[in-house]
């Protein structure tokens, strides 16, 4: 049976296991949009204000998942609002499809109205893009996008269909989802000598980032651990793959790693890097960092290896099945005294902290909020120091709960990322969005989002009236020259929760803080809970940009 190509759309997604999708409809993708609508009892769509946060609720729905995440836009200003959701999504290796509506076939380089080349746009940003210029090819176009977005690396994938292709009929196959391509397999010789570059180590240090959780790696990161005795540090990404009560997870490493991760990285001399890129935010200066120690990079990505930094041995393959070849090969280790130092050093890292219970700081927020969350709780954040204060302080614990933009830094990822979160769960579970004053006015639109689907996320403001980030750098390397980023808004977000549908709160103590969470337990929809803090907050530990541990900020 013949069907059209709007219909060949849906069914595919259908046949992919697709039930959410987000979106904004427009002129380009009408026809998609009714078709959507006659499949509404299985296919779900969450209309958003805005394309962008479409696309960073697609991107965090699929990092809660697992799952490929879907988004559509029409054409021109629909399309290019995508771009910033999927480099974010690109960046931290979402797999994502994006669907675009285009103008008809004939009107494609005529700068018609909406138009816009959003494929050559995009295509720095993506693992591929199609323009769909024949019905025919749509359905094996749509399965294929699935297959690319999640092999290998996962990644976003773009598909423009101009209108005309949307209305054309063909013969329709079924949708079936395509097998993913399975990775390329390190060679057994190569396995062997990272064994033995193991067994010969003394203070082993394992790296471990965003690949393990999209692998599942996390029992056999931890068994790796455990065999050869060794800390874990963690890429902001990788938080959630190790309970951070693990005794030998020391939480982030990088430029604000804890102290104990920092220090552990530096003395050892073998690092086992697992799903990691080696940025520059994790090692400063890369000389220095490689300088005095042997590295095993384990990635799914062959251009990663020697890509940062150059590797004694590089693994290429998925984490998980790389790890379970190399495990066997692995003699049972003890390291007493380089294990000791793990406590020395978390211990040394707590010299100096304020340490007084009623103390209305960022970390007593995050640990009073922690209180009142499960372990599989889905946090979201914007970007800025409340994103580090969260990866420091709040202690994570189950896989793909912590939803952050960490290689593009995109403020105003957070909301749109939550949203996904929370339909993730089903809408049953509350989740929460830490984020800032500065970050929060690029997204707080959404909100109107949150309360139509009547979906649980409590929304925590960092209120510091700056742009803190930024402002702590202004600080420490431009003399306190504190230009353009002191907001001081006369927001009142209890107000705003209001004019929105939701519920808001003020709270300016710890004791408050706890009430009103208590209430919170209890309440449906969206909540915003205004937490005023001091503009002068620091995030630290902080090793400067291309420093060493030797140039670490402690306060």
């Amino acid at each position: 049976m013949n069907i059209n190509g709007a219909a060949i759309i849906v069914k595919t997604l259908i046949g992919q296991g697709v039930t959410d999708i987000f979106g904004f409809p427009g002129g380009s993708v009408l026809p998609l949009y009714d078709e959507i609508d006659r499949h509404r009892d299985v296919l779900h769509h969450y209309l958003t204000c805005h394309e962008q946060h479409a696309a960073h609720a697609a991107d965090g729905y699929a990092r809660a998942t697992g799952r490929t995440g879907v988004v559509i836009a029409t054409s021109g200003p629909g399309a290019t609002n995508l771009v910033t959701g999927i480099a974010t999504a690109y960046l931290d290796s979402t797999p994502l499809v994006a669907i675009t509506g285009n103008v008809a076939s004939s009107l494609i380089g005529t700068d018609g109205f909406q138009e816009a080349d959003i494929a050559g746009i995009t295509m720095p940003i993506t693992k591929h893009n199609y323009i769909v210029k024949n019905v025919e090819e749509l359905e094996g176009i749509m399965c294929e996008a699935f297959q690319l977005a999640r092999s290998g690396r996962p990644g976003p994938v773009l598909i423009d269909v101009p209108k005309d292709i949307q209305i054309a009929e063909c013969e329709f196959h079924g949708g079936a989802p395509w097998p993913i391509k399975l990775p390329e397999y390190p060679a057994q010789f190569s396995l062997e000598c990272a064994a033995e570059l193991i067994n010969t180590s003394k203070r082993p240090y394992i790296y471990a980032g965003g690949g393990v959780v999209s692998s599942g790696a996390y029992e056999s990161l931890l068994a790796l651990a455990e065999k050869i005795d060794a800390p874990v540090g963690l890429s902001m990404m990788g938080l959630s793959a190790l309970d951070y009560r693990n005794p030998r997870s020391l939480g982030m490493t990088g430029m604000h790693g804890t102290y104990a991760a920092s220090r552990m990285n530096c003395e050892a001399d073998l690092i086992i890097g697992i799903g990691v890129r080696f940025s520059d935010r994790a090692t400063g200066n890369k000389h220095e960092y490689q300088n005095h120690n042997h590295i095993i990079h384990i990635d799914i990505d062959a251009s990663e290896i020697d890509k940062n930094l150059q590797n004694s041995i590089g693994l290429l393959g998925d984490t998980d099945e790389v790890l379970q070849s190399l495990l066997p090969l692995i003699e049972k280790q003890s390291h007493s005294d380089w294990s000791r130092l793990i406590d020395t050093y978390k211990h040394e890292g707590e010299k100096g902290y304020c340490s007084e219970d009623e103390a209305f700081t960022p970390r007593k927020i995050l640990e009073t909020i922690r209180q009142f969350a499960d372990d599989d709780t889905i946090v979201a954040t914007d970007v800025g120091q409340h994103q580090m204060w969260t990866a420091q302080y709040y202690g994570f614990s189950a896989p793909r709960t912590f939803l952050t933009s960490g290689g593009l830094g995109t403020m105003g990822f957070g909301l749109g990322a939550a949203i996904g979160g929370a339909v993730a769960r089903g809408g049953k579970q509350r989740c929460f969005l830490m984020t800032g004053d500065g970050s929060f006015h690029m997204n707080m639109n959404e909100i109107a989002t949150a309360v139509m689907h009547n979906l649980p996320i409590t929304v925590v403001v960092f209120n510091n009236r700056v742009l803190g980030m930024v402002r702590q750098w202004q600080d420490i390397f431009f003399d306190q020259r504190y230009s353009n980023t002191t907001l001081d808004r006369a927001t009142n977000y209890v107000l705003l929760a209001e004019a929105f549908g939701a519920r808001g709160f003020r709270v300016e103590n710890l004791s408050e803080l706890r009430d009103v969470l208590q209430q919170t337990t209890t309440l449906e929809g969206p909540l915003i809970i205004d937490c005023p803090i001091d503009r002068d907050e620091k995030v630290f530990p902080m090793i400067p940009p291309g420093g060493t541990f030797a140039d670490i900020i402690i306060k």
